[in-house]
């Protein structure tokens, strides 16, 4: 299941894949991580900051290594933050009462984001537009110029 596509239930046990013959209980590399949860590294070093639960261990030149636990806590926060848009801050607040009652084997607890900005019922933000060319750009200013001159001509 990946969580870019579904959010986390209580049935779905997290399945953290395994590469080439490493076990899974095998620590994963920063770049192993990025690929299972389909993040750039630099995300996983900000979350860390972030969130206390993920804890990698670093070893010599500042290579990180995650435990089975730090993925855990990684794909539920990738899921509070992605899949249910919750704010950082509310993540934080809901955290820690998800991953015990996921490790006690219980039902997740509804959670809620205070943080979170919440729209009128029937609103909908609509996602940002690919940015115009600078030629397109560029075009309409000039048009835009011409039609200022225009309009002074007529006045």
């Amino acid at each position: 299941m990946s969580v870019t596509e579904n959010t986390m239930t209580d049935e779905a046990p997290i399945d953290i894949p395994t590469d080439g013959g490493k076990s899974r209980t095998a620590m994963k590399t920063i770049s192993e991580v990025a690929d299972i949860l389909e993040l750039p590294t630099h995300v996983l070093r900000f979350w860390e900051t972030k969130f206390p639960q993920v804890q990698p261990l670093k070893r010599a030149g500042g290579r990180r290594f995650y435990r089975n636990e730090d993925i855990e806590a990684l794909f539920l926060i990738k899921d509070l933050l992605h899949a249910r848009g919750f704010t950082i801050k509310g993540a934080t607040k809901v955290l820690p009462d998800m991953l015990r009652a996921r490790r006690a084997g219980e039902a997740l607890p509804a959670v809620q984001d205070d943080y979170a900005i919440t729209l009128p019922e029937g609103v909908l933000i609509e996602p940002p537009a690919d940015p115009m060319p600078i030629s397109h750009r560029h075009a309409l200013l000039a048009l835009k110029q011409e039609l200022e001159s225009i309009r002074g001509l007529l006045d």
